[in-house]
């Protein structure tokens, strides 16, 4: 799908800048590289979307890419001074929450539903159609850069994996533009509740609000982790800093990182 005439005004109600780009090799580099060059001219929710992104990278540095117009990338800035450095790991784990949020939105009445894989993979029913990559700009520690790529006119034969989907397989034509507009007034709402408790996740509702929407929590899961090892078990909940909490036999395991498959 060609970027609308319109543009996307609904999520320029909500962002102070909103550039579109007919393609690019990554939305994210771009912006890191933007924002680094000139901080001033990206504020807080200041995004880059296209709809056609040729080299998107996402999490454990896996490649995304996706048939022009089949997906929308973007890359939102957000500005996290307020926020204790050490709740800052939450910060994937509510772009994920935000998602789910917009795109729920969209699947009312559909008899679908939007979920978390954690740490912040939105699924649609059982299957991915977003993943979800932040990156702090380098030299501007409060200045992180969250790119997201949502499957959302891709045909089921184009879809990379299995175990992906996207709107359109499901029967369903998604509404870019309030889409991104529902995404941003989220995301800012939980970091701003989250800043605003002085980074206590549990007083800003933070992990209530994740919690709620993660699928990954009371199933059975294999992760693999950064060390090339496995954990296999039952993910029980989230630690006050957003980590995976696995049950394995007798013992608990906190898992900080690591690609979580969903066993049942």
């Amino acid at each position: 799908m060609p970027i609308p005439e319109a543009g996307y005004p609904l999520a320029a109600a909500v962002s102070p800048r909103v550039q579109v780009v007919p393609s690019t090799d990554s939305t994210n580099a771009d912006v890191v590289a933007a924002v680094s060059e000139d901080p001033e001219a990206w504020p807080h929710l200041s995004l880059l979307l296209t709809t056609d992104q040729r080299a998107g990278r996402g999490r454990l540095d896996r490649t995304w890419t996706a048939p022009p117009g089949t997906a929308l990338a973007v890359s939102v800035v957000v500005r996290m001074h307020a926020l204790p450095v050490p709740a800052r790991g939450w910060i994937p784990l509510i772009a994920g929450a935000a998602m789910a949020r917009a795109i729920g939105a969209q699947l009312l009445g559909s008899g679908h539903s939007a979920r978390l894989k954690w740490p912040n993979d939105v699924l649609l029913d059982a299957g991915k159609v977003c993943g979800i990559l932040a990156e702090v700009v380098p030299g501007l520690p409060d200045a992180v850069v969250i790119g997201s790529g949502i499957n959302t006119r891709m045909p089921r034969t184009d879809l990379p994996v299995a175990t992906a989907t996207s709107f359109e397989a499901v029967g369903l034509e998604s509404d870019d533009d309030r889409l991104l507009a529902d995404y941003l007034a989220a995301l800012d709402e939980l970091l701003r509740a989250l800043a605003a408790a002085g980074g206590d996740a549990d007083a800003a509702g933070v992990r209530a609000e994740v919690e709620g929407l993660c699928s990954t929590l009371g199933s059975d899961v294999v992760v693999s982790l950064p060390d090339g090892s496995k954990l296999v078990g039952r993910a029980q909940r989230l630690d006050s800093d957003g980590r995976l909490v696995v049950e394995s036999g007798d013992v608990l395991t906190t898992v900080s990182a690591g690609d979580v498959v969903h066993v049942r």
